[in-house]
């Protein structure tokens, strides 16, 4: 496999954060204060993300697999219990149901969406199956109104801005889970955080990030043991501006993608899109094709940044023997994220496409 080409002049990048001045500033004004974190910009970021999904309640934490970890936790998952996975996902989102003591339970996907699989989810559900954990993959809404009748937690970790209908992901099922990772529409470097219209699921998740308590709490008591997986005021003033003009990045990355399907188009490719109604979240730009391989190899020998779309977990030394997973092997073998950022101008748009395009001819 040809290695990644390091960042540099002529090279294009898989993702570029948007920030700016804006950012510093924001970053140089917590400094100045000497609050670093347990303060107001964590609570301005709360209040915005939770405006953002429509959700009564936001609790950041220090990363998207935090955010996946104490939604699961809140949930009293735990030794003996079930919980459903796609089987095509990042490792995060089966991990931390096997750290709760659970068993992560594979589901294969729609090997166009990648999102979960209704009917394979209810195979293979049981009488010890407690929740579904259901990823709305690269930013495409999942429809979970098809799964099994169990708790959904949303991996929503690419799907900031993204809707199934009128209603934001995250605020679809019992509790969604974001990740503000540097690839992500929103980043504050590292970062996550769980939306709820739960107010007592909203309890446990801020006592779940801050040792066991929470604002409400009494400090000379704990009422259970959990961690530091707290976000901090510097991180949380990065973020702040972005989500101001949330709608704004994602309607730039928007006219990306449509620049990308006006050069691919007439390929032998499946480009990225929702379903009718659905708007996409556009964290990434994925799309499907025969020898993947071969085209990520030519991508990067010629000085552009891709990556594979993400990871078959049967595949995986911790997830084998689970069973057969047709969809989940096809979309990890045919997947292809592009480089996809706001920053992306037309010449770096028609190199990505000409390679593609000869790569695509050349077995014609």
């Amino acid at each position: 496999m040809v290695s990644q080409p390091q960042a540099g002049a002529d090279v294009i990048r898989l993702a570029l954060p948007d920030v700016g001045e804006e950012e510093l500033a924001a970053i140089a004004e917590v400094l100045e204060t000497g609050q670093l974190t347990m303060g107001p910009k964590v609570a301005e970021f709360e209040q915005l993300l939770a405006a953002a999904t429509g959700t009564e309640h936001a609790i950041a934490v220090s990363s998207g697999t935090a955010a996946l970890h104490v939604a699961v936790l809140a949930l009293g998952i735990g030794p003996g219990d079930e919980v459903l996975v796609p089987a095509y996902t990042f490792p995060a989102t089966a991990n931390v149901v096997a750290l709760a003591g659970a068993k992560p339970v594979l589901v294969d996907v729609d090997p166009v969406t990648m999102n979960m699989d209704a009917e394979d989810a209810e195979h293979r559900a049981t009488a010890r199956t407690k929740a579904v954990l259901a990823v709305h993959l690269f930013g495409r809404p999942a429809r979970l109104e098809d799964l099994p009748d169990l708790p959904v937690l949303e991996d929503a970790a690419g799907a900031l801005g993204a809707s199934h209908g009128v209603r934001a992901c995250g605020g679809l099922g019992v509790l969604g889970c974001f990740s503000f990772h540097p690839r992500k529409v929103v980043t504050t470097g590292e970062g996550g955080a769980v939306t709820t219209h739960d107010a007592e699921l909203a309890e446990r998740v801020r006592q779940l990030r801050h040792h066991g308590w929470s604002p409400s709490d009494r400090y000379d008591d704990m009422p259970r043991a959990a961690f530091n997986y707290r976000l901090s005021d510097v991180l949380c003033a990065l973020g702040i501006p972005q989500l101001r003009r949330l709608d704004e990045l994602l309607a730039a990355r928007e006219r990306v993608a449509d620049a990308y399907a006006e050069r691919l188009a007439g390929l032998d490719v499946v480009l990225p899109r929702a379903d009718d109604g659905d708007r996409h979240g556009r964290q990434a730009y994925v799309i499907q094709l025969d020898r993947r391989d071969e085209a990520l190899a030519a991508l990067r020998e010629a000085g552009i940044q891709a990556q594979i779309g993400t990871y078959a977990l049967h595949r995986l030394g911790a997830y084998r023997d689970q069973g057969s997973f047709p969809g989940a092997d096809a979309a990890f073998e045919r997947a292809l994220a592009l480089p996809f950022h706001t920053k992306l101008t037309e010449p770096e748009l028609d190199r990505v496409a000409e390679v593609l395009r000869r790569h695509l001819t050349s077995s014609e």
